[in-house]
């Protein structure tokens, strides 16, 4: 999959702060080909590294360079939360999970995420990829 086909959940941005040293490899060269994300996937990432991983303000803003250099950001729309309701609805996900709405949005055919089922394929165009599957190396 292309980097510009691809759409970021939070959790594989997050891997990159990780101490598990081979997660974070894999996010961080998964992240370095590119793609795309939204502003909400840009606060939580703030949100998580201030909380869970305690960092400074002057940290998140090193952290989040990198990535501000390698991915497009959307918008968060309210047509977005109107398709993310319908998916919840539809496939029987939370709504946090939702954020398939976003990458269909965006026009992305991959969301690199491990918080959904691998392989799965959301409204005939979307695949959830999880980077983080042995078969992935």
């Amino acid at each position: 999959m292309s980097a510009a086909s691809t759409f970021f959940d939070t959790n594989v941005l997050l891997y990159m702060l990780s101490n598990d040293l081979v997660k974070a490899g894999r996010a961080e060269i998964t992240v370095a080909m590119g793609g795309v994300i939204n502003v909400q996937v840009l606060n939580e990432f703030v949100s998580v590294a201030r909380r869970k991983f305690k960092l400074s303000w002057s940290e998140i803003a090193d952290a989040l360079a990198p990535i501000h250099a390698v991915c497009r950001v959307v918008p968060l729309t309210r047509e977005c939360h109107d398709v993310a309701v319908i998916l919840a609805t539809r496939y029987v996900i939370h709504i946090y999970d939702a954020i398939v709405a976003a990458a269909i949005s965006a026009g992305r055919p991959d969301l690199q995420t491990e918080d959904l089922q691998h392989g799965q394929l959301f409204a005939r165009r979307l695949r959830v990829n999880n980077p983080f599957l042995p078969e992935q190396a």
